[in-house]
């Protein structure tokens, strides 16, 4: 039989097939030869072993969070408490645009800015918008639903930045766990354990463990191909890193205010790891 897993906690897996829900176990030979299932893989199972004994071919996977098959990968990016990371997002959005999924950044807790903090996160909204990368503030819900209709969605974010606060938001009756941050650390307590897909309106949406740091592995050259606001032919020279070669683009640009300075920044610190 062919099923969706929606769940794994430890070595079960929850997998749904239409209305009915089968708790499965996979097959011994996943683990010797390296195969991790994920939640969104399509599988087949024994209906009455409740093994799985096929994980189908994945359109894309991402290793933060561990997820596969999906349309578009919200970011749940904090601006206040845990206070707002520019390097952090653009490491998630390099993260998803290489692994060819869309990203679609949404701003959390924007109601706790005074009116100057508003301005300086209006602007980088703007930005992001400009460049191609949908962005939105979470208390527009209509507007975030109505652009992942249809679609099967992940989210990412940094712990505390509101993931489950915001499917909540989506679905009330779901009713997740939320917590307060740790306001010592400025970061969130963990509350969301392990991966789930749930089933919100035409949507399907994953709430996924938060992180206080995230590391990419991607090779250093195919970076620069993530930010979509660097032109790719207008330097000096072809294979041009935009690290300050003679007659780079990108540079001018940064000197010009059409590329925001802290994403060129950002660029060259993620290279530079």
């Amino acid at each position: 039989m062919t099923g969706r897993i929606i769940r794994i906690i430890s070595n079960l897996y929850t997998v749904s097939r239409g209305e009915e829900i089968y708790e499965c176990r996979a097959r011994g030979i996943f683990r010797k030869e390296d195969i991790t299932p994920l939640v969104g893989d399509i599988i087949e199972f024994d209906e009455n072993d409740l093994i799985i004994t096929k994980i189908n071919p994945r359109k894309n996977e991402l290793s933060r969070p561990k997820v596969a098959n999906i349309d578009k990968c919200i970011i749940v990016s904090s601006v206040k408490n845990p206070d707002f990371s520019s390097f952090l997002l653009d490491k998630m959005l390099v993260n998803i645009i290489l692994n060819n999924i869309e990203p679609v950044v949404v701003f959390s807790k924007y109601d706790l800015l005074n009116d100057d903090e508003k301005s300086s996160i209006d602007a980088i909204l703007d930005y992001y918008n400009k460049i191609g990368i949908k962005t939105l503030i979470n208390d527009d819900i209509s507007s975030i639903k109505e652009y992942i209709s249809g679609c099967t969605i992940a989210l990412t974010g940094q712990t505390g930045a509101g993931k489950s606060t915001l499917i909540n938001k989506m679905d009330s009756s779901l009713n997740l766990k939320t917590d307060d941050i740790s306001y010592a650390l400025n970061r969130g307590k963990h509350t969301t354990r392990h991966v789930e897909l749930f089933n919100v309106s035409d949507f399907y949406i994953m709430d996924t463990p938060g992180f206080s740091a995230l590391d990419i592995s991607v090779p250093k050259i195919s970076v620069r191909f993530a930010f979509p606001e660097f032109p790719n032919d207008e330097c000096k020279f072809n294979d041009c890193k935009h690290l300050g070669e003679k007659g780079c683009r990108v540079k001018e640009m940064v000197s010009e205010g059409t590329i925001l300075e802290s994403r060129y920044e950002n660029y060259r610190k993620m290279v530079s790891e």
